[in-house]
């Protein structure tokens, strides 16, 4: 064995290590679209029985001897098959990625023809000495033939390269650079091989080119994926936002309805009260983004004056805030508020007492609103409180916050949402 033999299998060993890196890498990761990931699977596949062939070819040749003249063409015939398939499907993922139709494009119809005279022509190798041939005592031999063998090859890849200049823009610049790396590392090594004899360049240029092209595709599978997470996170929490308002609204609506019949100009103030809220909470609606605590109290404190005109002295609420330079998701005090009086103002209890506060973390911010309600369980799925558990996911989603529900000592309940810090105002 010389110095090139020994180069080359480190070539062949580093390439199926490659290889079946992937393979196992493909085979784990769930992100990826079905389609690709079983491509890929297959793609990972097809290079690892094509290095693997490569290998045992070249073991053969150098450590097996002259016995194994059989094994060495089918290895090097193993070889060359499963290369070719390399390309071919090189074609179905550029036409995948570009949104073309794979089985009736031009671009495929041409490929699966070079392959096919590719295919030919190595069928008619196993019968002839014109293309290479191994002799009876284990020697591999270039025949005068042998460059017809790799044309149909060198136009398969220069026909993709054709097709993604004529896909580029419908690519994104990471998986242009991909295709481009694939394409000409291993045509750059087939014209090498062909001509100068020796070292196997085209087997570590495939296996470096396969990788790239599946990191890249993966990476951008990837920010597909987290983009439209994105986009769904948006759309829930813009639902979870609708899901609040209709149900105050009827109770608004209904309570001014009560105290027109009885004092026209508190159901004024009342309306005007509304008016405010309404304005504060269509303004809400539409940020993307957590808001000043500044507005969500004053839109509470509008919420509040509608209810207490009609409720009167059976609800009372304190405001304890000296803590006040923060931001919130939107509808997220109020609706806590709104639960309270929901579940906590009846002609048969006690008068209902409300008290907010805010505090100064070491780490944060922190409300607390306590009420002398009946209280409830928490862990309790009959009760209707969905507003709590969109306001605990919208914090979760928007501020990385918390919302804590306990019992209040003596009776009602204890809501506690905890923000980061990184809520403060600077």
């Amino acid at each position: 064995m010389d110095w090139i033999d020994l180069i080359d299998l480190c070539f062949a060993t580093a390439g199926l290590t490659i290889s079946i890196l992937g393979l196992i890498l493909v085979s784990g990761i769930h992100v990826l679209d079905r389609w690709f990931k079983a491509a890929f699977i297959v793609f990972f596949s097809f290079l690892t029985a094509y290095v693997l062939s490569d290998l045992i070819s070249q073991l053969s040749l150098v450590f097996f001897g002259e016995n194994f003249a059989l094994l060495t063409q089918i290895a090097i015939l193993a070889e060359s098959f499963f290369s070719s398939l390399l390309i071919l499907m090189l074609a179905m993922f550029l036409l995948k990625k570009s949104g073309d139709p794979i089985r009736h494009s031009l671009l495929m119809k041409v490929s699966v023809l070079l392959w096919g005279i590719y295919f030919l022509l190595l069928v008619y190798t196993q019968f002839t000495r014109d293309i290479y041939y191994i002799t009876a005592d284990n020697i591999y031999h270039r025949g005068p033939w042998y460059p017809v063998l790799l044309i149909p090859t060198v136009l398969l890849m220069v026909v993709n390269l054709i097709g993604l200049i004529r896909r580029r823009k419908r690519l994104t610049a990471a998986e242009r650079n991909a295709f481009f790396l694939y394409l000409l590392l291993p045509l750059t090594a087939m014209l090498i091989q062909m001509f100068i004899y020796g070292i196997l360049l085209i087997v570590v240029a495939t296996t470096i080119g396969a990788l790239v092209l599946f990191i890249t595709v993966l990476n951008e599978q990837v920010k597909l994926t987290l983009r439209l997470k994105e986009e769904l996170v948006q759309n829930r929490i813009e639902t979870m936002t609708l899901q609040m308002r209709p149900h105050f609204i009827y109770n608004t609506l209904m309570s001014i309805y009560y105290l027109c019949a009885d004092d026209s100009k508190r159901a004024q103030n009342a309306i005007l009260d509304f008016s405010t809220y309404l304005q504060k909470n269509f303004t809400a609606i539409v940020k993307e983004s957590t808001i000043p605590f500044k507005e969500e109290y004053e839109h509470t404190k509008a919420y509040l004056s509608v209810e207490q005109v009609r409720f009167e002295d059976k609800l009372l609420v304190e405001f304890d805030t000296p803590h006040t330079t923060f931001h919130l998701p939107p509808l997220t005090l109020q609706p806590i508020v709104e639960n309270a009086v929901k579940h906590g103002v009846s002609p048969e209890l006690d008068p209902l007492c409300i008290h907010v506060r805010t505090n100064k973390l070491p780490d944060g911010s922190e409300i607390i609103v306590e009420d002398s309600g009946p209280g409830f369980s928490p862990g309790d799925d009959n009760d209707p409180h969905i507003a709590l558990a969109n306001i605990r996911e919208r914090l979760a989603l928007m501020c990385g916050g918390t919302l804590e529900i306990s019992e209040r000592e003596g009776g009602g309940t204890v809501a506690r949402i905890v923000l980061p810090a990184s809520t403060r105002d600077i």
